[in-house]
Order: C-alpha cells, then structure tokens, then sequence
C-alpha cells in the first residue's frame, strides 16, 4: 500500500504541472446540464452568498481553500454544481457572477486534501463544461484558454487517482468529470481509453445483482441513476453510441429506484435519504430509463417492498451497508415507512450532512423501531463508518395474494444487551389493515420505547387509549396492547428544513433498572467479583411483548 500511493502522488504530481499552450481555445464538444437549477439558491449567489443545510455563508472570493463551510459545503462548493442555480436564475448578473466566480477558482485553485478528492474534481470539470455555453461561450480568449489549461490539469489529476477506492456512487462523480475531459479535449485520447477501462469495474462494485446500490439507500440510488443517465447525455450530445454497459446499469438500477418511491413520487427515507421533489426523480427516471418497470424484489439490496391496495409499506430488511459503503448508513435496521396513496404516514425522521442533527438522525431513535435502552442498533466511529452492527438480520416474507406477512428479527442489540428483537408485520384489508407484533427476548427486563414518526402533513390527536391520524381525507386509528402509549413533540428534516410534528410512542410499563444502574447499587463490580461464585443455572429468557394495529375508519 505505501509503495502504490508513492506511486500515485507521484503521478499526481506530475499530472498537476503547469500546462502551456497544449489545449484549444475551447472544448470540442460541450452538453447541456440536463438537471433543473434552484433559482433563489442563484440569487443567494448573485448577491454573493450561499445555503448549505439551512445555514446561509459567504462566498469565498480568492479564499476557496479556507473559510467557514463544514467539510460537506466545501465540496460542494467547490464542485460548481451550483452553476445551474445561477443559469436556473437567467440574468445577466447570474451569467456575470458565473464567469466571475470560475474566474477566480481558476486564479486560486486549491491546495489543501481536496485536490485528491478525485470525485469533487469530477463534479467540477463536468460543471464546467455543462454550463459552458451559459457562463464561459462569451468569456475572452484569454480567460478561455485558462480554463481549457485548468481542465487539462484537472483532467490528468483524476486519472492519477485511478483506480479509486470504493466510496459508493461518488466514484461515478470523477468518472464522469474524466468523460468531460474526454469530450472537451478529444485528442488527448487518454481520458477516454482511461473512462471506458475503469467505469465497468466502478458500476460491477457499485451496483448489487438485483440492482440495488451497495450503500443500500434510495437517495445512493437516485444519484447512481442520475450519474449514469448524465454520461448517457454527454455521449448522445457529442453525436457518440452509449457504451451499452452505461444502458444496462440504468435498466438494472431505475427499476429500484422508482420501487424505492412512495406514493407521492418522491424517495422513501432511508440510510441518509430525503424526500427530494418528485420531479427531480421523474427528470432521472425520464432520461435514464426507457421502460417504466418497478423491481419486483430486492433480495440483495435487503429492502422489502409490500404493495396493497393504495398502500405501501417499505422495509429496510438488512444489515448496514459494508465498510467503504457505510458512512451515510443508520441504525435504521427493521424500521418502516408507511403511506397511502399519496399521503406518507409513518416515515423516518430525514438526515443531514453537518451539525448535531448528521449524528442525531442516524440513531435508532429517528426510525420507526424498537429502542432498547436508549440505544442504537449500530454505532459510528469519528470518520462516519459503522463500527458495531447487528451480526444477523433475518427477513420472511409470505402472501396470499390479499395480504402479506413478514417475520424480521436482528441482534443488534445483543453486544451491550444480550436481547434479541423480533417484528412481525401484517398488511391486508386491501392496504388498510397494518399490524405489529414486536418482542425483545433477552436474559433480562430492559427498558424499550417502540417509535413510530408521523410525517409532518398527517393531523394526529388522542381519543381516550387511541391515536387517531387524519390525512388526505381519510381517518386512521392506532392502538396497542403491552405497553404504555404516548403521543410526544417529534421533527422532520427529510424535506429541506425543520418541520415539528408528532411520534407515537410505546414505552416499557413498569421501569426496569439497566445494568449499569445495577451494577452501581450493589457496590460495583468489584464487591461482585469477591462473592463466593453461585451455582450455575440455566439462563432463562425473558420475553417483553407488544401488539399495535393502524387501520383505516370508514367514513
């Protein structure tokens, strides 16, 4: 390993020398961004600011390697996937601000660790030559041939980088910005013998036998569709056959992806998903697939989708996603989202990529789960990745046709607890009938809270021991058997901002004294360790059990 990356900043090195009078005065070929822009995110950076996350910063302006943005926003900064903001605003000051601002990066371009984030250049070159007739067509001769020298260094810089480590659908992010070389400088024929070598290896690992993205999350999924539906675009534009390797991987991944939509069109919320508009899921399907096919199963990407009626019940059915996939995954394992026609019920509560809130959200507590104990069913380390997840996750499904039933169960719980949790769900009565069964086995009592999130656009109120959720006209009725019910204050991130709304809760019945709090009333292990050992006796499991409907009310 050493030896290999001597190698490759070698390489690097070399590939980021100055360039002088080796390119044209503009690209070859250029395309059209095919995504919409946000055009008040554009005024924000006409009158030179930007939002990332809810929270507005000052553009850099010469100072693009410091300032105060979250690692997340730095990247996206520097990315320039905002150029379509500023085209999406239209007016001369967008196109003028846009110039200005590739200017100035071209000026004072960085030096710091993102230079090796081979997948922010990518983003970069692709942004650039995208939004070329919009911003930099009209730009003079001598500022024209800066950027064409720029994205020869940049180009070479990821190609130095090559191959790359997995790190999920981003690895298609700087294949993609070597194809805009390719297409922008077509004789240095390098970039695009080094795009077709490496993309097929890329989508092989990238892309599970069922068509489900390794991070195993809708929104990993809707970015790989949108990579590959993009590289479809440019080749197209420079009037080339799509490598069919690009059109199998959309015919394998769109079908998940429109399974992984609730009613409403947008994405269920899972493993570091938002909603996103459903539009901007449709623009990626529209240009990605020719068929409009949902995946009938996804038995390697372990999500469970079950369609009744006018209902939809998703289900993340498995582990965590593995290392070097892992760092937007949640201890989400066995929570569910629920909806009706276009209304969702029961969601997860969203994610974020900065801030208290990135680590809040990836806790159990922010899904539809049982918690035990106050603890998560997978732990993060301080760079992201899981570092405790449940060993087993087990999910069977069987249906009649006019109902479904799943058995789930995981033992992510079993390291600091010694419990095991099994959900059992049931959907019939054409969609309108939801029932749980949920039981935590284990050597002792341990206290739990059964949490079921409410999307912020359902209306929910208590009548005496039921909660009744009012949506889209219709009246449903939750109630449950072997706990206590409660109706608390909840939050929703998964829509771009932070909206209050409400969360069912079954807490435990009687308090149970955890371990630690045990341990520390009778003396500490110390005083344990010096009793005499007792007889050993066969452990005996202890069973805690809890029943829950939600059904439909007739008008």
């Amino acid at each position: 390993m050493p030896i290999r990356r001597w190698i490759q900043d070698a390489r690097l090195s070399l590939a980021r020398l100055p360039v002088g009078g080796g390119t044209s005065e503009g690209p070859v070929y250029i395309y059209r961004d095919p995504w919409k822009g946000d055009a008040e995110q554009g005024a924000r950076l006409v009158a030179g600011r930007f939002r990332f996350e809810r929270q507005d910063y000052d553009l850099p302006r010469g100072k693009w390697e410091r300032g105060p943005w979250p690692e997340p926003a730095k990247q996206w900064l520097q990315s320039f996937a905002w150029l379509r903001d500023l085209r999406a605003l239209g007016s001369d000051d967008a196109r003028m601000t846009a110039r200005a601002l590739v200017a100035d990066w071209v000026s004072h371009p960085p030096t710091d660790p993102l230079v090796k984030d081979a997948c922010v250049t990518g983003a970069r070159l692709s942004s650039w030559l995208a939004n070329h007739e919009f911003c930099l067509a009209s730009a003079d001769r001598k500022l024209q041939q800066k950027i064409m020298d720029r994205m020869l260094v940049e180009g070479r810089t990821i190609a130095a980088l090559l191959p790359l480590e997995p790190q999920g659908w981003r690895g298609l992010t700087a294949l993609r910005g070597l194809l805009a070389a390719a297409l922008a400088m077509p004789d240095h024929s390098g970039f695009m013998t080094r795009f077709l070598r490496y993309l097929p290896a890329e989508i092989e690992r990238l892309i599970l036998s069922d068509g489900t993205v390794a991070e195993r999350s809708p929104e990993a999924q809707y970015q790989t569709a949108r990579e590959l539906a993009e590289m479809s675009v440019m080749f197209r534009t420079a009037h080339s056959s799509v490598p069919p390797f690009i059109d199998v991987a959309l015919d394998r991944v769109c079908p998940v992806l429109r399974a992984m939509r609730h009613g409403d069109g947008g994405l269920a919320v899972f493993n570091g998903s938002n909603e996103r508009y459903s539009a901007m899921v449709e623009d990626v399907l529209a240009q990605g697939s020719r068929q409009k096919l949902i995946a009938p199963a996804m038995h390697q990407g372990k999500f469970t989708r079950l369609a009744l009626g006018k209902s939809l019940l998703i289900v993340d059915s498995g582990a965590p996603p593995p290392t070097s996939y892992d760092q937007a995954a949640h201890a989400g394992t066995l929570s569910f989202e629920f909806s009706n026609q276009r209304h969702r019920l029961f969601v997860n509560c969203g994610s974020a990529q900065v801030g208290a809130w990135a680590q809040a959200l990836r806790a159990s507590a922010a899904h539809t789960v049982l918690v035990a104990d106050g603890l998560s069913s997978s732990d993060f380390g301080s760079d992201g990745h899981v570092t405790r997840r449940p060993a087993h996750v087990t999910c069977e499904h069987q249906s009649s046709g006019e109902a479904h039933w799943l058995d789930l169960s995981h033992d992510g719980y079993h390291p600091p607890l010694g419990m095991k949790w099994t959900r059992r769900l049931y959907l019939g009565a054409d969609g309108e009938d939801l029932r749980g069964q949920e039981v935590l086995e284990g050597e002792r009592e341990t206290p739990f809270a059964l949490r079921f999130h409410i999307h912020p656009d359902v209306h929910v109120t208590r009548d005496d021991e039921d909660i009744i959720l009012q949506v889209g006209g219709m009246i449903w009725r939750f109630r449950q058997k072997g706990g206590m019910l409660l109706l608390e204050d909840d939050v929703y991130l998964a829509r771009g901002r932070r909206e209050k709304t409400k969360q069912i809760v079954i807490a435990s019945l009687r308090r149970v004294v955890p371990a630690a709090e045990e341990t520390a009333e009778n003396g500490g292990e110390a005083q344990e360790s010096a009793k005499p050992a007792a007889p050993s006796k066969p452990l005996q499991v202890v069973s805690q059990t809890v029943t829950w409907l939600l059904e439909r009310i007739p008008e």
